[in-house]
């Protein structure tokens, strides 16, 4: 129903920056909320940054100031921007979609993952 595709990861150094992107595909007009989580090694999964279909957006406070979220609703893409990187923003990077509508004019509240992007920030 929704797929999405994660990009833009990588190793970089504390201070870096880096920009992830996810692309929403499949049988959709559109999406609602759109948001970034996070998990690192022996840590639940945790919010990072969301935008609503309005462009409201939410953000961590460890993370306020350092990362913007934006999104395309033409193109169902959210971004990530990642800037004065540190060595504990280390984790994989999960898109998150929450709410759609599918074709042919199904509106769901189901949340929908991608399969995650290793961001791994060196001190």
């Amino acid at each position: 129903q929704v797929q999405l595709v994660e990009s833009g990861g990588g190793l970089v150094q504390a201070g870096g920056s880096l920009r992830l992107s996810c692309a929403a595909s499949g049988s959709i007009f559109s999406v609602n909320d759109m948001g970034w989580y996070r998990q690192a090694p022996g840590k639940q999964r945790e919010l990072v940054a969301t935008i609503t279909d309005g462009g409201n957006t939410n953000y961590a406070d460890s993370v306020k100031g350092r990362f913007t979220i934006s999104r395309d609703n033409i193109k169902n893409t959210v971004y990530l921007q990642m800037n004065v990187l540190k060595p504990e923003d280390t984790a994989v990077y999960y898109c998150n979609v929450h709410g759609a509508v599918l074709r042919p004019f199904r509106p769901t509240t189901d949340d929908y993952w991608g399969q995650g992007t290793q961001v791994t920030v060196s001190s």
